[in-house]
């Protein structure tokens, strides 16, 4: 049985009294699309923060690819090579080119020359298809676009594993279906995927695995079909019946 490529193990987090994670245990296995779903305020982005370390956990172990990166001699830029971050507001610098955002990291952090950086992010831009964009500035493209510039810098460093912090919420109705489309493709190359987001339909479709949070804990995870079809807690069943008013 091969062994998880993301294991975390008795996960806290807290923010002075506030106990924000409450004893996470969670595995993910290599080529898998994680999906966490729950209200806000539950502690998803903070377990997706301490899992590159953006935040740093309380007590617990965080092991990618056996590695424990919660501890304190754990090499950050390593680990950050490792592990891809897509976030909400794309975090793309407005003064730098669509390419030049793509390859900082390589040739800051792993000191690629230029020629070899510039292949390896042109490469991930034709994966998110923006090709044609690598000369264009952030502003000159849509949320959609960004978002997917912000995809192909994490893709550019090969990571073991992408976290998504919510990808498609500061985006326009009509421009979801670009980003989820390229999660799409990204899981069917067999990318290892953990997405925190509000986008059901694709968690429902694509997902194998959802995991349902709430108050700093996982209540209950399970197939899509589990989750979605047939809820076993109380607080998941809950959740659903709101989301399912929402929409009616």
């Amino acid at each position: 049985m091969q062994s998880p490529i993301l294991k975390i193990t008795g996960l806290y987090k807290s923010f002075g009294d506030n106990e924000v994670l409450k004893g996470i245990d969670l595995s993910v296995n290599k080529g898998q699309l994680v999906f966490m779903i729950g209200p806000s305020g539950s502690g998803k982005s903070t377990l997706l923060r301490c899992c590159n370390r953006l935040e740093e956990p309380t007590a617990g172990t965080i092991l990618v690819d056996g590695e424990d990166i919660a501890a304190a001699k754990a090499d950050l830029n390593h680990i950050r090579q490792n592990i891809g971050m897509v976030f909400q507001h794309f975090n793309l610098y407005r003064h730098m080119s669509t390419l030049d955002n793509v390859t900082l990291a390589l040739r800051k952090v792993q000191k690629l020359s230029k020629t070899e950086a510039n292949d390896r992010g042109l490469a991930a831009l034709k994966r998110v298809g923006l090709f044609d964009k690598a000369a264009s500035f952030p502003d000159q493209l849509s949320g959609g676009q960004q978002q997917r510039v912000g995809i192909a810098r994490s893709l550019a460093l090969r990571p073991k594993l992408v976290l998504f912090d919510e990808p498609t919420s500061a985006l326009d109705p009509e421009l979801v279906g670009d980003v989820l489309k390229v999660m799409r493709e990204l899981k069917d190359d067999g990318m290892t995927m953990v997405v925190v987001s509000h986008e059901m339909g694709f968690a429902r479709a694509a997902a194998d695995h959802v995991v349902f949070m709430d108050a700093g804990a996982i209540v209950e995870q399970g197939t899509p079909q589990q989750i979605f079809g047939a809820p076993q807690h109380s607080r998941t069943q809950a959740f659903l019946a709101r989301l399912n008013d929402h929409s009616a």
